[in-house]
């Protein structure tokens, strides 16, 4: 493995089905060298789908391995990758003017701790809601991407559909019942929020 190469972008984690079976999962970089003797076969239908976001992953699988590794840095996965910032914040206390109504510096008065505390505390729960509800949503957007891509003619796929955004889990997994195993679990795992999800 090349080790000047954006060792995120390698390890980005995807999946790649043959048809409605799923023939490689894990590390980029592997399960484009696991692919590569196999792109050749004219039967053969691959798709690799991006694990975090369900997006099909245009591959070019010319040359070596070698030069198959060297443009992997240059993917657009790896610009999205690199685009992240990574680490926390700073952390400081600034000071800041809030108006708020006496109704509310009264409440916030009454309030254990003191206002300062109590504000704290409230926009630590709403900012936590907001990472539940934006997991939620990145869940169903990728799940929705790869069952277009693969399911979009199976029986159930209407009913799937809706249950996935009306974020009814049993639902889903009823509705896919009758796809094929991998399609059916890849699904289902895609549908489930990670931790990745929150960043």
């Amino acid at each position: 493995m090349n080790k000047d190469l954006p060792p995120e972008t390698l390890a980005k984690p995807c999946t790649a089905f043959d048809g409605n079976r799923k023939v490689s999962s894990g590390q980029l970089v592997e399960v484009v060298l696991y692919l590569k003797p196999l792109v050749s076969d004219p039967h053969a239908s691959i798709l690799i789908f991006d694990d975090d976001t369900g997006a099909v992953l245009d591959i070019d699988f010319r040359g070596t391995s070698a030069e198959i590794i060297a443009r992997l840095a240059q993917h657009p996965v790896a610009q999205t990758i690199s685009a992240k910032k990574r680490g926390r914040p700073r952390l400081g206390v600034i000071g800041r003017e809030v108006t708020l109504l006496p109704r509310h510096w009264d409440w916030l008065a009454s309030q254990k701790g003191g206002a300062s505390q109590t504000l704290r505390r409230l926009i630590d729960k709403a900012r936590r809601e907001a990472r539940t509800e934006t997991s939620r949503h990145l869940a169903q957007e990728r799940t929705y991407r790869f069952m277009s891509a693969v399911a979009g003619n199976y029986s159930g796929f209407e009913e799937a559909s809706r249950a996935l955004f009306a974020d009814n889990f049993g639902a889903l997994s009823r509705a896919t019942e009758a796809w094929p195993k991998d399609v059916r679990e890849y699904t289902l795992q895609l549908a489930s929020p990670t931790e990745n999800d929150s960043d």
